[in-house]
């Protein structure tokens, strides 16, 4: 094959892949978790953890503010493209009734943490024992529906994704100098603390049926907009916040293998996203293979002040024209085009991104009957 032949190939099958569906039965997806994954439960919430107003959604299909904190689509949404099922809805929403409960739902909030004392500055957002509560109640309306046996059936088949853990240190333990927790625990321990909570949930949600979960980690917390703009000189990410990150990851993959064990199946997969975040924006060219690679990975598209990182997203607020090529929409939250790496690295990574499979082996398996 000529050598000037490959790249119009490569190009013609990131546009081939991204215009097919994926060949995949329905199966329902439940979602639980922060920001990153809420796609508008705090709509309907007196919170200030919203995203419900422009610029958000702006390359949304519907060019509005959904609730989701993005410029366009978020991580449930292309994981629901990949499954090839519409988006589940949020829990709160009121379309959410009838055949509607088959999709799924999303229980996420923006703000919440493992700890039910994180985010406490948001006021009403939806813990995670809260959205626990709300499964239960959803799978009461899911039987109503269509039976207990066919419910059952529904929930133990259905892919669940959480993410947790971000909060807990960015709206928390270093939320302020000197915060309640960081008074509490040093920060070792703080973290074995966290993790010992989040195996709790995580056994709550297969006590509830859950049986195909995928668990991510947190990204590179200390590099995100906002933290540069509060401890940043020359572009180096926040030491304590990656400290964290660094201690949390490896915990929280040992603390599911060891989940597993005891309840002989690997229920639970591990997302690395620290890998995926470290591998975009250290080597942002490296993803320019069907698109242009990032060209900015450390200001945010929305924002105001250093790094675009000060404040809030707002119609007052400094917008790229080029979404696609920056790492991050806003002071926290990555653009839809960093969310599809991370999306394809959960389909397609090898053992260093998903343990101990990606979701497409999940997948392809469940198409075999296995």
């Amino acid at each position: 094959m000529g050598a000037a032949l490959v790249p119009l190939l490569v190009s013609l099958l990131c546009l081939v892949s991204s215009a097919l569906p994926a060949a995949s039965a329905a199966r329902a997806f439940f979602v639980f978790g922060d920001s990153l994954v809420d796609n508008g439960n705090n709509n309907y919430l007196l919170t200030t953890a919203r995203a419900d107003a422009p610029p958000y959604g702006i390359d949304f299909p519907t060019h509005q503010a959904t609730g989701r904190f993005s410029n366009g689509l978020n991580i449930p949404d292309i994981i629901s493209e990949h499954l090839g099922a519409e988006p589940a809805l949020p829990y709160l929403s009121p379309e959410l009734r009838g055949e509607k409960l088959l999709v799924g739902a999303n229980f996420a909030s923006a703000g919440v943490g493992i700890l039910n004392d994180t985010g406490i500055q948001f006021v009403n957002i939806i813990r995670i024992g809260d959205q626990l509560q709300y499964f239960q109640e959803y799978q009461r309306k899911l039987r109503a529906l269509v039976g207990p046996e066919q419910a059952r059936q529904v929930v133990n088949q259905a892919l669940v994704l959480i993410t947790l853990g971000g909060n807990d240190f960015v709206n928390n333990y270093f939320v302020v100098p000197m915060s309640v927790r960081s008074r509490q625990y040093a920060l070792p321990d703080y973290v074995r603390f966290i993790v010992s909570e989040y195996r709790k949930i995580l056994l709550r949600l297969h006590e509830l049926g859950a049986r195909k979960v995928i668990v991510t980690g947190t990204g590179q917390l200390g590099c995100v907009p906002a933290e540069l703009a509060l401890h940043s000189q020359n572009g180096e990410c926040a030491g304590e916040l990656m400290r964290a990150v660094n201690l949390f990851n490896p915990q929280l993959v040992e603390m599911v293998r060891g989940l597993n064990r005891v309840l002989g199946a690997d229920v639970f997969v591990t997302a690395n996203t620290l890998r995926i975040n470290f591998d975009y924006l250290n080597d942002p060219q490296r993803y320019g293979t069907c698109f242009a690679g990032f060209t900015n990975v450390q200001v945010a598209c929305c924002g105001q002040g250093p790094y675009n990182g000060v404040g809030l997203c707002t119609a007052a607020s400094n917008v790229c024209d080029n979404r696609d090529v920056f790492a991050f929409w806003d002071a926290f939250h990555p653009t839809e085009r960093a969310n599809r790496i991370i999306v394809g690295q959960f389909m397609h990574g090898d053992t260093d991104y998903m343990h101990p499979m990606n979701l497409s082996t999940i997948l392809a398996m469940d198409r075999e009957g296995l």
